[in-house]
This record gives structure tokens, sequence and C-alpha cells, in this order.
């Protein structure tokens, strides 16, 4: 007979789980007791035998976390990053989920292969009722219910060790999202570490980043002895204190919350409270009561989205009205002065560079009002409740209220959000989703919206805005029903809903977050836009001797091959129709377009374009904007994380037809009802 080498099996757990009455339950006098080598904790050993396997049991110490506040949590850390287990149980008191799983949602991040025993279930039963199927589903690893005082479950907890003993798949570490103020640092910080040479890969660059963050001494000391190490454990520090001034609190309570968070969203997915609630309800959880409501949570959603565009336009009016103002004071000073010496140089400086990067950057006001009552909505929590009303509404459509995440990333920008995709471990949930991102509004879209809206809706302006944005929702959702039976059957896979706890944001945050994400949109949207502009000035003077931006130019017989297909929705000018095709390399490029060819900017392009639109037609413009082709930034993110032309080129025409026959559909029918 060949002799097979004792499994190793490390029991952990919080003080006072019931770790001990299921050590001795598992090995009855087969135990041993010893120290851990050059400390004085004690260590129990035992084993025994299930079917031809010998299986040796480790009672680690009792640990609340993964911490390193005490010299039990350290020993128990380092035997569990060691390894030195093929099995870990993870014995957690049933009555007492929440800051027992506390330890399980860290155990499930550095990828241990576990095996959760909810012991005490007999205690648990007598106040709700727990679904240890549905749990297992949620977590991803065995659930096995347990009395280790009267050996109840002890024979399906052998079954499922040996199951996973048996697996030879190492469990795959379970990435919690830690809100958009944390998530890019971890992100950066994990990728350098992984780039270290000397790095265990035991250690796992991801958990080891969140350690630095959260202020680990070990971990700083572990790091700190690799080449280059110190650096990072510098800038993690650096890191940690930015997010304290950003968030108002210490990086490793924030990380706390959003483990709290996860583990309240698994808890309202497997427990059913018996009679009234014993425990006293928490303002969090009276704000729940409504916010999370099926019947109220999305109308609820819908009238802070609306809110959310009638401020954004109310406070940002004077704003963009001064920026206008000395807009046009710089332009017409620069052509006094330039014009004398060289007309055709203070065309470009007035029509091209003024004209196209101008017309756009008087918007920045109401983009960095709509990013700062984001961050507001984010950092308070309210953004991960809409998730969660949305969870089963999108499960109707075969997906996953996780997927309304991405989807509400792509406000602020469609490249961000597709990769956020990754976070779903359902390629079909992925595909689908990644699919129907480009038709939310990014904030690209915005600066066309408050244009057109403030030419020929003045006083509609939050209204016309908030139907594009719902319009936008309502066909993703609907294309991620068809794709979800046409393109990809199946059933939607189950995550866990994060419900991290109110807080009120603070001031300094919100700015800082708005700030950032204002500036980068200014960056990415001024150098696109520049190089467009000029390259649109250059072909409205060309060939020469032409007018500027005239029919008989380059732009203009490009614009008039185009304009007949857009003539059935209601623009059959060339110009909005070339403003459309340099959409295509970003859609800030709309506005910036039409600046550069009416020759005007601010009031002046307002003016311009009520002599080209009617209303009507103008709402079917906007409505094919939000629509038609992504810009080539988000194209280029489709075919990386595709990895397929074919799934980009079918983003690229679906779009164009939907967005197409959808602004022909809003002119067409509009006629027909009189409207225009």
């Amino acid at each position: 007979m060949v002799a097979h080498s004792p499994i190793t099996v490390a029991l952990a757990g919080n003080p006072n789980a019931g770790k001990t009455s299921l050590f001795n339950g598992l090995t009855g006098g087969r135990q041993r007791v010893g120290n851990w080598p050059g400390v004085t904790v004690e260590r129990k050993e035992g084993t025994y035998r299930y079917g031809a396997e010998t299986f040796n049991v480790v009672d680690l110490p009792g640990t609340y976390s993964l911490g390193a506040y005490s010299l039990d949590e350290v020993i128990a850390r380092d035997f569990l990053l060691a390894e030195e287990a093929e099995v870990v149980v993870n014995v957690v008191d049933a009555s007492n989920l929440e800051r027992n799983l506390y330890l399980t949602t860290q155990l499930l991040e550095i990828g241990a292969p576990l095996v959760v025993a909810l012991n005490m279930f007999d205690r648990a039963q007598r106040t709700y009722d727990v679904d240890p199927a549905k749990l297992s589903e949620l977590l991803g690893v065995p659930v096995v219910p347990t009395v280790g005082t009267s050996g109840w479950g002890l024979e399906n907890l052998r079954a499922a060790i040996a199951a996973v003993a048996r697996d030879p798949r190492r469990a795959r570490p379970l990435e919690l999202r830690y809100g958009s103020e944390i998530e890019p640092h971890l992100a950066e910080l994990a990728g350098d570490l992984a780039n270290l040479r000397g790095f265990a890969p035991a250690l796992r660059p991801r958990w080891t980043a969140l350690k630095l963050l959260e202020g680990d001494d070990n971990v700083q000391v572990a790091v700190r002895e690799i080449p280059g190490g110190g650096a990072l454990v510098e800038e993690a520090m650096a890191v940690s204190d930015h997010l304290g001034r950003v968030i108002g609190e210490e990086a490793e309570v924030a990380v706390a919350d959003y483990r709290y968070g996860f583990i309240r969203g698994l808890l309202r997915d497997v427990l059913r409270l018996r009679g009234p609630s014993p425990v006293r309800l928490t303002a969090s959880d009276r704000i729940d009561r409504v916010v999370t409501h099926r019947l109220l949570g999305i109308p609820l959603f819908l009238a802070v989205a609306y809110g959310l565009f009638e401020l954004t336009f109310t406070v940002a009016e004077p704003i963009v009205g001064f920026f206008e103002a000395g807009l046009q004071a710089l332009g017409s000073r620069v052509a006094a002065g330039v014009e004398p010496l060289s007309p055709l140089l203070a065309s470009f400086l007035v029509d091209g560079v003024l004209g196209g990067v101008g017309s756009v950057a008087v918007f920045v006001p109401n983009i960095f009002l709509l990013f700062l009552v984001l961050a507001f909505l984010e950092d308070s929590g309210y953004m991960a409740r809409v998730a969660y009303v949305m969870d089963e509404f999108m499960h109707r459509l075969s997906l996953h209220g996780r997927s309304f995440i991405p989807l509400i990333l792509g406000f602020g920008c469609n490249v961000p959000a597709i990769m956020a995709t990754r976070t779903l471990d359902s390629r079909r949930e992925r595909m689908i989703t990644l699919l129907v991102i480009p038709w939310m509004s990014c904030s690209a879209r915005l600066p066309i919206y408050v244009l057109f809206g403030a030419a020929f809706f003045p006083g509609r302006r939050g209204l016309v805005v908030w139907s594009l944005y719902l319009l936008g929702i309502v066909l993703a959702v609907g294309a991620a029903k068809v794709f979800s039976r046409v393109l990809f059957p199946g059933e939607s896979a189950h995550f866990v809903m994060e419900l991290p706890p109110y807080r009120l944001p603070t001031l300094r945050g919100a700015f800082l977050h708005a700030g950032e994400r204002s500036w980068e949109f200014l960056k990415r949207a001024g150098g696109i836009i520049l190089a467009a502009s000029v390259l649109l000035w250059g072909l409205a003077n060309l060939p020469p001797g032409v007018a500027y931006a005239g029919r008989d130019s380059f732009l203009g017989t490009a614009g008039a091959a185009l304009a007949p297909l857009f003539a059935p929705a209601g623009f059959a000018d060339w110009r909005p129709a070339v403003a459309l095709l340099a959409g295509i390399g970003a859609k800030e490029a709309v506005v910036s377009t039409l600046g550069v060819l009416y020759g005007v900017g601010g009031e002046g392009l307002a003016s311009a374009l009520r002599t080209t639109f009617s209303p009507l037609a103008a709402y079917a413009y906007m409505v094919m904007t939000l629509l038609y082709i992504p810009c080539v930034a988000t194209i280029a993110v489709i075919r990386r994380e595709t990895g397929s032309w074919r799934w980009t080129l079918f983003a690229v025409a679906y779009t164009l037809i939907v967005g197409w026959a959808a602004a022909v559909l809003v002119y067409q029918g509009g006629r027909l009802l009189g409207w225009g």
C-alpha cells in the first residue's frame, strides 16, 4: 500500500466561536499539546481518518482578523500565509454572523482553501433562519452547519474538508471593492509590489498593498526587506495620509467599513429574522428602509438624478455666463490685435483655437458640479444602495445588480466603466455589460446637452438632460435583455451587494475628488480638441481661396456627402454631420467642431444653431450623440477587454444603427404628433 502524507487542516476563527468543541469532535483523543516555535503560546494538534486519508488538524489561536495587534493574531496569520494548510476551516459563530464573517472575508481575500463551519447553528435558529446553501453560493466555498457541543454536522464537515483537499485548484481570492478613492491607489501599489524582484507570491500583491495602506507594521517590515520595498512603504504611507485627508478618517477604518458593507449585503440575502427584530434599529437601518424599499427605491433614485441635473444647471449658469463673456472678450482682443497683421492667423486663433477649445472649456463649471454632487452621493454610501435596489430589476435581465455599478461609472467616463467589468466573475455578464456601457451618458456628452439645452429648451434644460440619461439607461438594459437571450443565453451569476455604512462626506474630500476628475477631463479633452480644432480649421480653409467653412471647402464637401443620411432625423445641414464625424474621436469634439464651423462660440453658437435646427431636430441630434458610435478610446478598451475585433466591430455597428434609427424615430414621430 502507498502511504499518503497527512493532509493539514487549520481551524481558524474568533475566540468563543466553538473551535475547541469542533477540534475535540474531529480528533477525539488523538491530540497533542505543545508550544508554537519560539513563543509560549499553546499549540494544539490532533489527527483523524476519513476514508483512506489521514488529516492533521491544527487549532490556530483565536483571532478576530488577520491583523497584527497581538501575538496570537501574528501566529495565526503567518501560518495561513505560509500556506502550510491544505484546508482552512473557518469556524463561525452562526448566532453572531456580522462580527464573525469579518475574518471570513479576509481569509477569502488571501485565497485560503476554505470551508466555513457554521457553528452553534442551533442557537442561531432561535433568532433567525440562516440559508447555508445561499451563503455557500455567494461566498464560493462550502458552508456546513454544525453544533460542536453535540457533534451534529461533523460528518458533513469531514466530507467537505476531504472534497476541498482533493481539489488541486487553489481557491480564487475574493476581490472586495474599496470605493473610488481607495481602489486606484490600491491597484497601483499592488502592481508595483508584483514587479518587485524578490516579492513572495504567497503574500499576494493586492492583499499586501491593502495591509500597507492600513499601516500594518509587520507587513511594512517584511516589504522593507525586499530590494526597492522601502520606497513603496513610504509611498503607501503618503497615500494613506492623503486618503485620511480626503475621506475624513484613517484608511484602516475606511477599509473595515467596506468589509462590513460586504458582510451586511451578504446577510441581507441569507438571513430572515423570526418575528420582530430583537436589535434596536440604527439610523442607517431606518434610512435603508426607505432608500432600499422595493417600491420607493427606484423612483427615489430617479428623483435624485433629476435634482442632480437641475442643480448642475442652476448653480453653474452664472459661472458659465462669466466664462462665455471672458472668452468673447478675449476673442475680440485677439482679432483686433492680430487681424491687421495676418487675417489667416487671426482666423486660426479665434475660429480654430478659441472657437474649438473655448467652446468646451466654458462648460467645465457644469462638469465640476456634476462630479461634486456624484462624489457626495458615492462617499455617503447612497450609490451602493442604488445598485442594491437595482439588483432585482437587473436579475430580470439575466444580470446581477453589481452590473449596475459599471453602468453608473459610465456617467463619468465609459473607459474606466468598461474596465470595471473585470469585477464580474461571469464572462457572459461581463460581455453583456461592457457592450451596453457606451449608452451611458459620459461627462464628454454633457457639453452637447448643455449647449443644445440652453439654445432650445432654456426653461426645461434639467428635464431634457434627465430624459437623455434615462433614455440611455432604458435602452442599455433593453439591449442587455436581448443580448442575454440571443447572444449569451444562461442564468446570471450570484454576487454579494456591498452596503457600506452611511457617512457624511467631507467637503475637502468631495472638492478634491471633483477637482481631480474635472482636471482629468480638461487635460484629456483639451489635447484632443486642440488637435481636432486645428485639423478642422485647416480643412475648412482648403482648398486655397474658398470661403472659411464654406460649402466648397474640404469640410463642406465631406459634410454634403453625409448630410442626406441625417436628413430624416431633421438635421440636413452639412455642419452637424461633420461634428458627428469628429465626435467619434472624442464626444467633446462635437461642440468644438460646431464652434469652428459656425465661427462663433458661447451664446453666439447657440444663436447660430437656432438657424439650422428646430427644437425637435435639436432633441433628435442629442439622441444621436447619446447613442451612436463610441469614441475611439472606448472602442480601443472594448477591443482590449474582449480580445476580439469581431465584438468590437459589433459594438460600433449596432450603436450606429440604433443611434440613427432612434434619432429618425424621435424626429419623424414628433412631427406626426405635431411637435415640430
